[in-house]
């Protein structure tokens, strides 16, 4: 028994000494923040290494999604005789939920982990080290401009996922189940509001863009200088911001819904 309190506590206490560093790092990072406009290039250059090299799996999964939301809700509707409304239920599937959640977990598998390992390994080989000894903040230089990157990346491929997704549910609910073309849009039409719908998701894609990104930055900064430090930076990113994001949604959802 007592050696199970101490492993609880010993538990406890690393939980507590992460969350705190992490808030730490969280603060560090504030005032650097404005300065980075001064300096647009790095950011371009990392949004165009995390988010535009991140499109193709974005479009793809999108559209993927999308033609299976199609397949899986016209039995549904089927049965209310309300097969017409495809458009708007998957529209609204993709733009408040799965459009934001999916592509936030694509972001963290394939561009968080990335940035992660990219600044373990830096780490490991002493480059942050060495920028700090000619008077350049590693901060600054290297984390900033990937973490801006990653909360401009994720809204904008949310918007890209939604639209491909929307594409695949018209091309398998009109041309493949015979759904009416001019029905399928004007149900998207007035269906979907602009502020409530689409603002919220957007709103959704930039709190997971701001958690991938964060975690991203934050486990490759202090993961340990040597190859098993790094893999478990990147293994670390993926997992905790998958738990994020899910929670996030959870939260963000209850708060969002009407009368809830």
């Amino acid at each position: 028994m007592t050696r199970s309190l101490q492993a609880c506590w010993v538990s406890f206490s690393q939980f507590a000494a992460t969350f705190g560093g992490f808030q730490m790092f969280t603060l560090r990072l504030l005032p650097y923040l404005p300065r980075a406009i001064l300096r647009p290039r790095l950011i371009t250059e990392q949004i165009y290494s995390l988010g535009a090299l991140s499109l193709v799996l974005i479009m793809f999964g999108g559209f993927f999604v999308g033609t299976v939301l199609a397949l899986q809700s016209y039995s549904t509707l089927l049965e209310f005789g309300q097969v017409d409304a495809l458009g708007a239920f998957a529209s609204e599937a993709l733009v408040r939920e799965l459009g934001p959640v999916v592509t936030a977990l694509l972001f963290a598998g394939r561009a968080g982990s990335a940035v992660a390992s990219e600044v373990g390994l830096m780490r490991a080989t002493n480059q942050l080290a060495a920028m700090e000894l000619m008077a350049v903040d590693p901060l600054q230089r290297v984390i900033v401009p990937r973490f801006i990157a990653g909360v401009v990346s994720v809204p904008l491929l949310a918007a890209i996922f939604c639209t491909m997704g929307v594409l695949g549910a018209y091309l398998v609910g009109v041309h493949q189940l015979g759904v009416d073309a001019g029905a399928f849009w004007s149900h998207i039409q007035d269906r979907v509001d602009l502020f409530d719908d689409v603002g919220s998701g957007l709103f959704k894609s930039f709190v997971f863009g701001v958690s991938a990104s964060l975690m991203g930055v934050y486990e490759g900064y202090y993961a340990a200088p040597n190859a098993g430090g790094v893999s478990r930076a990147a293994t670390r990113t993926v997992v905790i911001t998958s738990v994020w994001i899910l929670l996030f949604d959870f939260v963000l959802t209850g708060m969002t819904m009407p009368g809830v």
